[in-house]
């Protein structure tokens, strides 16, 4: 099982970033995927969520508006597109997989990508 972020970096704030998350190894499309960050010094904060059929999102009110959520089931991969970033949105960030089959949770995460918002 393989959770792959890219797409972070340095960008000034008010602009915009679009991380992905490339999956293998298991069944992609039958999870919920999900994109978590953490900040120095603070504790890890899910951000935005997306169901497997694509027909639900959730977001954190800090990110309502200005974050994206979104997956290609074909390519096995989650995406965030993230405009109007502010300093707060520095942290790093991670996308994670989970199912629950009767019996069963899987969780999975991949090893996270640096945004880092500055002037």
């Amino acid at each position: 099982v393989q959770l792959v972020e890219s797409g972070g970096g340095l960008v000034q704030p008010g602009g915009s970033l679009r991380l992905s998350c490339a999956a293998s190894g298991f069944s992609f499309s039958t999870y919920v995927m999900s994109w978590f960050r953490q900040a120095p010094g603070k504790e890890r904060e899910l951000v935005a969520v997306i169901s497997s059929t694509r027909d639900t999102t959730q977001y954190a009110d800090s990110v309502k508006g200005r974050f994206t959520v979104s997956r290609d089931n074909a390519k096995n991969t989650v995406y965030l597109q993230m405009n109007s970033l502010k300093p707060e949105d520095t942290a790093v960030y991670y996308c994670s997989a989970k199912r629950f089959v009767v019996g069963t949770f899987d969780d999975y995460w991949g090893q996270g990508t640096q945004v880092t918002v500055s002037s």
